[in-house]
């Protein structure tokens, strides 16, 4: 019973609002740096001098940086296209757009997909793959 009841009160009560993504950089003030100019981001803010952690966002969403060592990288990870963020956006075309005179890196070039969005990735300035997509 109290278990079901606690189920209950946190179904009423609580609901997750957000998942932020909390990625590794060894240099933190160049990935701030191109995560503002190149995918346009704002800095919400950056702790200790020189940084070690720093939050970004753009249209209320949220990404983390910590400076730490990255794991180490699926020898794969590029032709087996394993994501580390998919990102879900209102008009992909758009925010290609957007992101292509600013010389950002694209491995797949936006385009519909078999199930129903439309997508592009993104290598960031560490390697990341980041997805863009949009229903369809």
């Amino acid at each position: 019973m109290h278990a079901r009841r606690a189920r209950q009160f946190r179904s009423d009560w609580y609901m997750v609002r957000q998942i932020a993504p909390l990625f590794f950089t060894m240099d933190v003030p160049a990935t701030l740096a191109y995560y503002k100019e190149k995918l346009g981001f704002d800095c919400l803010g950056t702790w200790q001098d020189p940084p070690v952690y720093a939050i970004v966002a753009r249209d209320q969403q949220v990404i983390h940086f910590r400076c730490a060592e990255p794991p180490t990288a699926n020898p794969n990870k590029y032709r087996d296209e394993l994501l580390d963020a998919y990102v879900l956006v209102e008009d992909a075309d758009a925010l290609y757009a957007e992101y292509a005179p600013q010389g950002v890196e694209f491995t797949r070039e936006v385009a519909n997909m078999p199930w129903h969005t439309r997508e592009f990735v993104v290598k960031d300035c560490e390697g990341r793959l980041l997805a863009y997509g949009a229903n369809l």
